[in-house]
């Protein structure tokens, strides 16, 4: 587990999880095992840890725990598999959010632009929507509303019609493919910046992280029992801005409903404000430097 993810402010996310001995918690962002293993090692005899992870290679990972159980899904099937498991309610949610260290740092798998790989993104291998199908097929409208919203940049229109010539000419295949279609974008000195951003819109679409993380967070106004933990760490303002909305309104906009004396009507409380890492631990896990962990509790 070591070498395929660093948890980030491990400490942080289970002092947030507010543990009881025997209490039933979940985390659906399995990956290298790390944070999971950490909430096993505060749960009793009677405790239980449910976690879900898509990609293959998290099995590798899994604890030899009777108390643990991994569903291999995307958490956007929360509510269904708690319930097959018998795991209804539950005390405590995790998510770390985003892509792994070990997805990043696997050249093969196309979502790192420093590697020249095929194109891939996918989160899960078996999905049929790859990095690569999404170039040289989606309509340039399309794509252009992916830079945009996902990738938060300005020159959308420019990047999407741009790939359209190249791919016209000859299909883009590999991660070098697209960045050399897209270098007279990227500003000098800001290369990488320009090209994160990118690969971010592509990737979130291709997996349709966004969805899958507003399909999770309203299960789990059914799946929290009152005064159960909700514990989200995002890493870019995209997904930091979904979770915020809706600790604080229940309404991914951030609308707020209010009853006929003026109260705030919402599912979750926010506990403290979002928590950021120590420098000591950026120094150590740059990957820390963008992370936004937000707390809220079940009313």
């Amino acid at each position: 587990m070591s070498n395929y993810h660093i948890p980030v402010m491990l400490t942080e996310c289970l002092e947030a999880l507010n543990i009881s001995s025997n209490g039933l918690f979940v985390d659906v962002t399995f990956g290298g095992g790390g944070h999971s293993r950490a909430l096993l090692s505060r749960l009793g005899a009677g405790g239980r840890l449910i976690a879900f992870d898509q990609d293959d290679d998290a099995l590798a990972n899994v604890p030899d725990d009777p108390r643990f159980q991994l569903a291999h899904h995307n958490f956007r099937f929360l509510q269904r598999f708690l319930r097959y498991y018998d795991a209804l309610p539950i005390d405590g949610l995790l998510a770390d959010l985003g892509i792994s260290s070990h997805q990043i740092d696997e050249a093969e798998r196309g979502f790192a632009h420093r590697f020249d790989a095929e194109l891939d993104m996918r989160m899960n291998r078996d999905s049929d929507l790859s990095a690569y199908e999404w170039v040289n097929e989606t309509e340039v409208p399309a794509m252009m509303r992916v830079f945009r919203e996902y990738g938060e940049l300005n020159n959308a229109p420019g990047i999407a019609k741009a790939i359209d010539s190249e791919r016209a000419k000859a299909a883009i295949r590999t991660t070098g493919d697209l960045k050399l279609a897209l270098q007279r974008f990227a500003p000098r000195g800001k290369e990488n910046q320009f090209y994160s951003q990118v690969f971010q819109a592509i990737r979130i679409e291709v997996n349709g992280e966004l969805d899958a993380l507003k399909e999770m967070l309203t299960q789990c106004i059914d799946v929290i029992r009152p005064g159960g933990r909700l514990v989200v760490m995002s890493y870019h303002s995209l997904e930091d801005r979904l979770v915020k909305n809706f600790i604080q309104t229940g309404d991914f906009s951030g609308k707020a409903n209010k009853d006929l004396f003026g109260n705030l009507i919402r599912p979750f409380a926010p506990v403290g404000k979002a928590i950021k890492a120590s420098d000591e631990e950026i120094a150590v896990n740059s990957r820390a430097r963008s992370a936004r962990l937000r707390i809220a509790e079940r009313i």
